[in-house]
Order: structure tokens, then sequence, then C-alpha cells
């Protein structure tokens, strides 16, 4: 059994974040009643055993953006004391004009691998959650992503098909630093026009050598685990990337919503498994381990 490293999962402290305790609020991926409470790294733990996964990556979940030190040292913390998670993706606003004081603040905590400030924008208001559609073209951000290659940290990037064009001419302008692309895309039009509007986006990221994609959160837009459309989605992506420049995600516990996380592993082991073994070792182990630098 190849071993897995977990590239994106959250863990939540409902004390921390008011919009859980708050009204219920519309969501990208429908009611989430079930998950609106603590997610603890003990349940996280609980939910992967029997999944052979070795290790796993934190990627922020939005806390008040004044409080986003605090959420690091939270996770810093509960690595310490249990071992988990191996790495953490954190928030910074780099519409700042300078976003370096964040980052020196952020540098304290060991694990901290990488930044996500998302920049998805949808016509549909439910998906959107971005202030425009193109901040990817916003020189202030662009210098303040450029200055993640002085702390050798990745920038996790969260965009729909529209706007890829611009996420590459990001990338392209970013040479040194390592974007990965967010839940493979976001796929949400499953029209033959829309997908093809999302290959053609695909391709345009795969052109930027710096640029990887991770496979995760593939029942957003379905709200439910469908094994044909992950396995498509796979399918796609490797041709157009590459396994080696692909990675898995779990996207837990938001894809607690409609699936157990062995069900998940499951669906993309058997996606997976038509591939060469070095490319599902890629997919499932390799490239997470790689770009978010954990230690073995």
């Amino acid at each position: 059994m190849i071993p897995m490293v977990d590239g994106h999962h959250h863990i939540w402290r409902q004390a921390d974040l008011p919009w859980l305790v708050g009204p219920m609020q519309p969501r990208i991926f429908g009611p989430y009643e079930p998950i609106r409470r603590d997610y603890s790294i003990d349940e996280y733990r609980a939910d992967i055993a029997g999944s052979d996964v070795v290790k796993s990556v934190y990627v922020q979940t939005n806390w008040p953006p004044e409080r986003f030190e605090d959420e690091a040292a939270w996770v810093q913390k509960t690595a310490q004391a249990t071992g988990w998670p191996h790495a953490i993706v954190a928030y910074s606003d780099f519409s700042e004009p300078d976003v370096r004081p964040q980052l020196d603040r952020l540098a304290r905590y060991p694990l901290v691998r990488g930044l996500r400030m998302q920049l998805h924008w949808h016509d549909n208001p439910l998906y959107r959650f971005a202030s425009r559609a193109d901040l990817a073209a916003d020189p202030v951000i662009r210098r303040n992503i450029r200055h993640l290659a002085d702390y050798g940290w990745s920038f996790d990037l969260q965009v729909f098909a529209r706007q890829m064009v611009g996420a590459a001419e990001l990338a392209e302008d970013c040479p040194k630093v390592t974007f990965v692309l967010q839940h493979a895309g976001m796929l949400e039009n499953l029209s033959r026009e829309g997908g093809a509007e999302w290959r053609a986006g695909m391709v345009r990221l795969a052109a930027c050598p710096n640029v990887v994609s991770k496979l995760s959160g593939l029942g957003t837009f379905l709200h439910r685990s469908d094994p044909a459309h992950i396995a498509e989605v796979m399918r796609e992506t490797v041709r157009i990337f590459g396994a080696e420049r692909c990675l898995f995600g779990s996207n837990f516990p938001i894809e607690k919503l409609w699936t157990s996380y062995s069900a998940l592993v499951d669906a993309y082991r058997k996606a997976a498994s038509s591939l060469a073994e070095t490319e599902q070792r890629a997919i499932l182990h390799d490239t997470a381990m790689r770009v978010y630098r954990i230690h073995p």
C-alpha cells in the first residue's frame, strides 16, 4: 500500500470562528450543520484510521483576518502536542501595501510552509469569495506574492476556470514561488462548454513550471463524493500536468458532509489504479512531501 500525505485538511476550533457560531450562512458546499462544531485533531486522526495516511497539511480556515497569527500559533501548538499536522498553510492579506511584516510574524512558526489568500470569484454569489475577479492581476498582490520566495514558501492558488489565464500570468510573474492550484481548478460547470473552458485553463496553468495541482474538494459542487467524477478529473489533470505535479488532498472535514474518509480514499486509489506505481506514489505521497517540504 502506497503511503499517503493529506495535502489539504482543516482543523476547526469553534470558539475562534465567529461564522460557525452565528446564524447559518449559505456556503459553496451547501448546508453544513453536521460539521458546524469543533473539528479536533483527535477526530481527524480517527477519520484517517486505516487509510495509511502518514503526514498531513493544515490549510487556513478563514479566521478573522486580524487573527492570522493566532491561527498559525494554535496549529503549531497542536502539532507540538500531538505530532499532527506536519505543515501549515497560513493566511496573510496580500492586498496590504507590504505583506512582509505579516510574513515575518508567521516565520516564528516552524511548520509554516505556504500561504493562502483565496482569489476565486464567480458570477454566482454563493461561489464568490474574492472582492473582484481580477485580483491575480493586482500589482500590489503580485509584488507581495513574489516576496514568498524570500521565505521559501508556496502560495495555494484558488481560482475558477475563467480566472486561470490571469492566474497563469501571476505565476509567470512570480517564477521563484511554487503555486498549488486548489481543488484541481474548481470545475463547477459540468457542461461540455464548461469542461472545455476548464481544460483550456488547466493547460494554460500547466505551461507554468512552478504550478502544481491539488486533487481535492471534488465533491464541493456536487455535494456528494462521485468516484466517476473523481476519476475523470484525475485523469485529465494528470494528462495535463503529469503525476509528478499532482497531489492528493482530502478537504476534510468539508467532504465529511457526504462521505467517510475511507470511502474518499478508496475512490482516489481506484481512480489512480491504472497509473504506474511511481505515478500513484507521486500523487498520493511524493509531490506533497516535496512541495510542502515535509520531513520523512
